[in-house]
């Protein structure tokens, strides 16, 4: 006597539309994260060649000067008037500003930008260069 299995055996299929959704998922989710990692609202800047130390503690206050002349105080674009209340609005207890200017902008407007921020509280300068590799 034979006896005949309940179940037929089905072969497993892979489905193909649900594995398109997550990997259209997964490539949304890197796009949009890669994007968030980039500074999107920064200037420009070509910064001058240089070595030096980088950094260890916390992030002083960065004033940007533009090849064009625009002004930027820790990613805030301000004019040359607004320098120094802008300075004394953000300063630090320690009164460090990294000064960072492009190559070809107007020493005149660093300079400048330079006296309204002491004028506004800061009391040393640091300079960033871009390092040697």
């Amino acid at each position: 006597m034979k006896l005949r299995r309940s179940r037929t055996a089905k072969r497993g299929r892979i489905e193909i539309i649900p594995m398109i959704d997550v990997m259209f998922f997964l490539l949304a989710t890197f796009m949009l994260t890669s994007l968030s990692m980039q500074r999107l609202d920064a200037i420009r800047l070509n910064l001058p060649q240089g070595h030096a130390q980088a950094l260890a503690q916390q992030q002083p206050l960065t004033l940007a000067v533009a090849r064009d002349g625009h002004i930027e105080i820790d990613r805030q674009r301000v004019t040359l008037d607004q320098v120094a209340t802008t300075i004394r609005r953000l300063i630090g207890p320690d009164g460090n500003v990294v000064i960072a200017a492009d190559t070809a902008a107007s020493n005149g407007i660093v300079v400048e930008a330079m006296l309204r921020a002491r004028e506004g509280g800061a009391e040393h300068f640091l300079v960033a260069v871009q390092r040697d590799e």
